[in-house]
Parts: structure tokens; sequence; C-alpha cells
């Protein structure tokens, strides 16, 4: 089925129009479907299956603003969230499928919420920075609304995601926290957008400041998400 992802892919990146969108996005999901069907879970193990989640994430999480009135400029913003989408779901496509049951220490939907909730808030954090890139050349503060609006959300997927993944913590090793990179790294992206969504009440002469704080908050994103995975020995590498 791994035709299903590469389509996504291919879609996500033509993607000027909303109709094509969707088509990716149907895609992905039904690829994600055939594989958690065959697994008897949720796909969140190993780098393609969270590669993909990932991809279908964005253009989930997208699919509000990508209908949303208040986008200053519809065929970007889809084409640009597409790109997002469809260059992780080819990242996915050269890895292997990885078909084994969970171990148990996995095995509890403490664990599938956990990180499904992180990937939504992964997701919403992509598409601030996209909303602040478009800030940046259009000008337009109804754009920093919608910046702040999905950064705001997933702030909210972040934050109960670590208190699902402190709960999955408890029942697998006995405590609420440890302090591992992925950990280190987790407080802090959550204390990053913190202060980014505080640095909100400074007013109109820190928009700048504000969608630019928005876009390196995914670099930081990308490097708590893979970057550890890749780099450092932690319970939650791939």
């Amino acid at each position: 089925m791994k035709w299903l992802l590469i389509s996504s892919a291919v879609l996500y990146l033509v993607s000027f129009k909303r109709p094509v969108f969707l088509a990716a996005l149907a895609a992905g999901l039904v690829y994600l479907g055939s594989r958690g069907l065959a697994l008897g879970r949720l796909p969140l193990i190993g780098p393609q299956d969270t590669l993909a989640f990932f991809s279908s994430s964005i253009g989930l999480m997208a699919l509000p603003f990508v209908y949303a009135r208040a986008a200053a400029n519809e065929r970007f913003f889809t084409w640009g969230a597409g790109v997002f989408a469809g260059l992780f779901a080819l990242l996915a496509t050269p890895f292997p499928t990885l078909n084994m049951p969970l171990p148990p220490v996995l095995d509890t939907y403490w664990f599938e919420l956990h990180v499904a909730l992180a990937f939504f808030a992964y997701a919403l954090f992509g598409i601030a920075a996209l909303f602040g890139g478009v800030f940046l050349m259009q000008g337009k503060r109804q754009v920093l609304d919608l910046q702040y609006r999905a950064a705001l959300v997933g702030y909210t997927f972040f934050s109960l995601s670590m208190i699902s993944g402190g709960i999955w913590g408890y029942y697998a090793w006995g405590t609420y926290w440890l302090w591992t990179a992925k950990e280190f790294w987790t407080s802090i992206l959550w204390v990053y957008y913190s202060l980014y969504l505080h640095l909100r009440l400074k007013g109109q002469s820190w928009d700048r400041g504000f969608a630019w704080m928005g876009i390196v908050g995914f670099f930081v994103t990308l490097f708590t998400y893979l970057g550890v995975s890749l780099l450092m020995r932690s319970s939650h590498s791939f």
C-alpha cells in the first residue's frame, strides 16, 4: 500500500487548489487506515509510520484554515501546507514498515493518545510557521491572527500530550517524568511556545518578531521530533 503514501505526497506537492489538497489528505488517511487495520493499532512506531502520520496530521490540521475566509492568500497557504505535508510523506517512503506488535511498555491507550496529540501539535506549529512566512511577505495582520490561533490550539494539544505522556510514563516506568533527551527538549518546546503566546501581549510593534518566533518555533519542533530521535539516545527514539 506504499503507493498510497507516494500518491499522497505527489498530490500534496501540486495542491494549488483545495480539491487536490483534499485528495492528497484522503490518500494519506487511507494509507494510515490500511496500516492500522493490518496492525490492529494506530501506526505510530518507526520512522515510516510516524512520518506518514505527521504528514496526514499536517493535512488534517490545515483543513480548517484552508477553508477559512480570513486566509489572506488561500492558494499560497493551501500549497504551502501541501508542501509541508508532502515532504514528510516523501521522507517516509524509503523506510521499511515495522509490522511487529507493540512491546508491553507501549501497549496502552495512553501511549497512542500521547503520540497522536503530539503530532497534532507539531502539525499546528508548522502551520503557524507557514502563516508567519505569509505575514512577513504580505504584512496583513489577519494572517498573524491565524498564526496565533494555530499555535494556541497546538500548544493546547501539546500540553495534553505531556499530561497523557506522564500518565503513560507512570504505568510504564513508575514515574511521571524522566529527564531523558526527549523530555528535556519537550520542556524547552513547551516553554518556548509559552513565551511565544505571551509575546502577543506586546502589541503591534512586535508583530514581525512574533511572526519570526513562530517560524523558529517549528525548527525547535522538528529538532524535538526528529533531531532527538536521530542524534540522541532516549526512550522516545524510533
